[in-house]
């Protein structure tokens, strides 16, 4: 099967096209660096052409509202009018839990997103996972300097691993709409995980938790960002996934 994925350069998007590929899929990539300007449309067309699946894990590091919503839309758009020219069957998309609770503005990115999926003429599904053990070491580079100020947060990490395998589930089983929210085994605070991340390293930094202001940093020190019902839940803990991630160099 013939399954192109959006973003299959980024974090989770070169591990489904691992899984893919191990599954004995044919995975095609979706990114500039492969031709394929998302944002613009460029190169899609031909892209998609006997794609039968297509897996939206395309990303950017848009904080404000205005960007953020610009970026997901336009992509989404694109994707989904280009799939439904070239017959693609079925449209699967990253989500993250918690983005109608939280009125952060990359979520609001991420909530135009799920709004021009369903809108869109390809039958879908959207997948809401929370946060990766990848966002901890994100975040700390988002914080250079001997003091680290890390945003009060309780986080349901799951591994990135995890998170691409399902995806690829969902992606060779019929459209399902909004799949079950997919998070990580146990509840975390995200100070935590950075101090251990910190130790692991050999790093020596302030570590200083901050509440964000207003009702963001209420739904953040909260439940805001924790699955709201059963779902899946993955098995590798944020200290296992620590420990290759080190002797990675990660």
């Amino acid at each position: 099967m013939r399954v192109a994925v959006a973003g299959g350069t980024g974090v989770v998007g070169r591990q489904v096209v691992e899984e893919l590929a191990a599954a004995g899929h044919e995975p095609v990539v979706l990114a500039r660096s492969h031709g394929v300007d998302l944002v613009s449309g460029e190169g899609l067309g031909a892209a998609l052409d006997g794609v039968e699946a297509v897996i939206d894990v395309s990303d950017r590091k848009a904080v404000s509202r205005g960007r953020a919503v610009a970026f997901f839309g336009s992509v989404s758009r694109n994707l989904l009018d280009a799939g439904a020219r070239a017959g693609v069957h079925h449209h699967v998309a990253l989500s993250i839990v918690g983005i109608d609770r939280v009125g952060h503005g990359y979520y609001q990115g991420k909530l135009r997103q799920e709004e021009v999926v369903r809108g869109g003429r390809v039958p879908w599904t959207v997948l809401r996972s929370t946060q990766f053990h990848e966002f901890v070491p994100q975040a700390l580079q988002q914080m250079p300097g001997p003091v680290a100020v890390v945003p009060r947060m309780n986080i349901q990490p799951v591994a990135a691993r995890e998170v691409a395998r399902h995806l690829v589930e969902l992606a060779l089983a019929p459209p399902r709409g909004m799949a079950p929210e997919l998070a990580g085994p146990r509840v975390e605070l995200l100070v935590d995980l950075v101090r251990r991340l910190l130790h692991a390293r050999h790093e020596r930094r302030l570590v200083v938790p901050v509440r964000l202001p207003g009702a963001v940093g209420a739904a953040m020190a909260g439940d805001g960002q924790l699955p709201a019902g059963a779902g899946p839940r993955g098995g590798r803990t944020f200290d296992e996934w620590l420990a290759g991630a080190v002797t990675r160099g990660a």
